[in-house]
């Protein structure tokens, strides 16, 4: 390969990687700010439900698409893919997650 045309390429390369690396941050910064302010209504819906009625959030137990939400596999209620699924959760009265066999309060 030629030297200029090598040097030129990994020049550019490290100038593209620089312009990225600096966007970066300043993107990640604005989407969480985004996602606060557009929050699907269920997920409002939800967060009142469980403070209102004192439920907790128990993973693992749901039916195929009978979940109340899900940490990062689906968008939310009614979309749970597959039963038991250890990402959706299901609101419960406090307490109560933890007599179900396989319910954890924590997302698997």
């Amino acid at each position: 390969m030629n030297r200029r045309l090598f040097a030129a390429s990994t020049l550019s390369a490290a100038a593209g990687l620089a312009i990225a690396a600096a966007a970066l941050p300043a993107q990640s910064q604005g989407m969480s700010q985004g996602m606060s302010q557009t929050m699907p209504p269920i997920v409002k819906e939800n967060m009142a439900k469980m403070q209102k009625q004192h439920l907790e959030k128990c993973y693992g137990i749901n039916a195929v698409a009978k979940n109340d939400c899900a940490e990062g596999a689906h968008s939310c209620a009614g979309q749970a893919t597959q039963a038991r699924d250890p990402k959706s959760f299901v609101l419960l009265p406090a307490g109560d997650c933890s007599k179900i066999a396989g319910g954890s309060t924590k997302a698997g």
